[in-house]
């Protein structure tokens, strides 16, 4: 999307529909005043009015709620459901929305949450739908022009590639099992380093990944006809602090393996490399953006399948820093995969690492869709990604460590299990296994289980959001400013 900011009035600007937000129990700005219906329009949060201006063209009115109780995420909401309303109304025939950005204060974050909302509201997966022939293609939103003052331009190019980016990632996240593969994952990666100067690209395939000794990955992979792939995306951005290491949990279609799931509802198992989608996203965001920052990122891609070759519960494994796993329930597949790539990433020179995983439904459990839950063994980073969710609104909420956690997940006859001796703690029993492979390297999970998809936001929807592409891209922009 377009995105351009001006300095000019409403009224002055040649768009398909205008937009303003209106507090509750407050006028009309004084230059959209005389807009016909504007009188009637009012100000409780969400609450949309129709009006026109003198001129003819549409005006929307947006409730903001009372002035004092509104932030980035109500203005995000607030861009979001006028992009709604301009897709689903056809309301927008060219494409083209312009905004004033209310009075608050906060000129960039208010900036970034209407850019942000405003493309992330305006977002369809249509890929596989037809046309009749002879009909009009669906109306898009194809600018948006920002009131505001000059000094907001930053902001908005920045929210505008954080956004794209997430969008993206909610095209990888939608795309069916059968066509996003691990290979087309990795294709993506090429994709995104053939694009960005500062980035390379780095694709094993399943014989690379056996020889590695990579057991995690290659014993889950083993069930599928699909190739797995091991992804590795380098960016040089020239920063002088840490590098960066960030992994992505890339089952591209998750049926539990011989520990099948249930049937029902099985189909949004598409959904279980949405880690890998955050993750390859906000390398290419951050690497659009040129900022100053050194980092690695590597993304496990394979289905999790049944069938005579799947690894079978008791196996028994070793992963890639050596350690053996009893693998005890193979619908437990996630942390097989990362461990490997965790342990791969600080190999590479990960001086800090991140991880992003649809890990455990238990998180959905305990903080629902709206934060994703952290585990860090350091207590910098928990801050630093916490800092970042608060900025980009993707929230989180720390989860502790401990000893007794670490201890359920003991192995038998192997050093570890794959699933906890005891149904307790199943978010962090699954991320004490991880911890196992990180060493004396800064790490932090973030489990988004529960925020990938089918979070309910108005700039998200139902379906897949995109968690975690500005979550990082924030976490390397304040590393690139410290």
């Amino acid at each position: 999307m377009k995105v351009e900011v001006r300095q000019s009035e409403l009224p002055e600007v040649e768009a398909e529909l205008l937009v303003a937000g209106l507090y509750e129990d407050e006028p009309l700005p004084d230059s959209i005043a005389d807009a016909a219906g504007g009188a009637a329009a009012k100000g409780g949060f969400k609450k949309l009015s129709r009006a026109h201006l003198p001129s003819g063209t549409p005006l929307l009115v947006v409730g903001l709620g009372k002035r004092e109780e509104v932030g980035a995420e109500r203005l995000r909401v607030a861009a979001a459901l006028a992009a709604k309303e301009a897709k689903e109304a056809g309301r927008v025939e060219a494409g083209s929305v312009a905004w004033a950005l209310p009075e608050s204060g906060e000129e960039a974050g208010a900036t970034e949450a209407l850019v942000t909302g405003t493309i992330l509201g305006a977002y369809r997966f249509d890929r596989f739908k037809g046309t009749e022939p002879g009909d009009p293609p669906a109306p898009r939103i194809e600018a948006l022009t920002l009131l505001a003052p000059e000094g907001v331009a930053a902001a908005a190019e920045t929210a505008r590639v954080g956004a794209e980016a997430q969008n993206r990632a909610r095209d990888l996240q939608m795309t069916p099992a059968n066509v996003a593969t691990p290979s087309y994952l990795s294709r993506r990666a090429r994709s995104i380093a053939s694009a960005h100067e500062a980035v390379s690209a780095e694709v094993l395939g399943r014989e690379e990944i056996v020889a590695k000794g990579m057991g995690g990955l290659a014993a889950v992979s083993q069930g599928s006809a699909e190739e797995p792939k091991l992804i590795v995306l380098r960016y040089a951005g020239g920063g002088s602090g840490p590098t960066l290491g960030l992994v992505g949990k890339g089952v591209t279609f998750d049926t539990g393996g011989i520990s099948l799931k249930p049937g029902a509802g099985m189909h949004e198992m598409k959904y279980d490399m949405s880690g890998a989608a955050a993750v390859l996203e906000a390398v290419a965001a951050i690497a659009e953006l040129g900022l100053a920052v050194d980092l690695v990122a590597v993304v496990p891609a394979t289905e999790n399948m049944p069938s005579g070759t799947a690894v079978k519960p008791g196996d028994v494994i070793t992963q890639y820093n050596g350690k053996t796993v009893e693998v005890n329930n193979t619908d437990a597949e996630g942390r097989l995969i990362l461990a490997d790539a965790l342990a791969y990433a600080v190999e590479l020179g990960a001086e800090r690492v991140v991880d992003l995983a649809t890990l455990t439904g238990a998180v959905t459990i305990a903080l629902g869709s709206t934060y994703a839950a952290v585990i860090a063994n350091d207590d910098d980073l928990a801050a630093a990604v916490a800092r970042a969710g608060e900025e980009s609104g993707e929230l989180t909420w720390r989860l502790p460590l401990h000893p007794e956690f670490k201890a359920l997940m003991k192995g038998k006859v192997a050093d570890l299990s794959n699933l906890a001796s005891k149904r307790k703690a199943g978010t962090i029993t699954a991320a004490s296994f991880l911890e196992e492979f990180v060493g004396e390297t800064p790490w932090a999970h973030v489990d988004i289980a529960g925020t990938a998809w089918d979070v309910g936001r108005e700039y998200t929807g139902s379906e897949a959001s995109g968690f975690g592409v500005r979550l990082l891209v924030e976490l390397a922009r304040a590393q690139a400013t410290d």
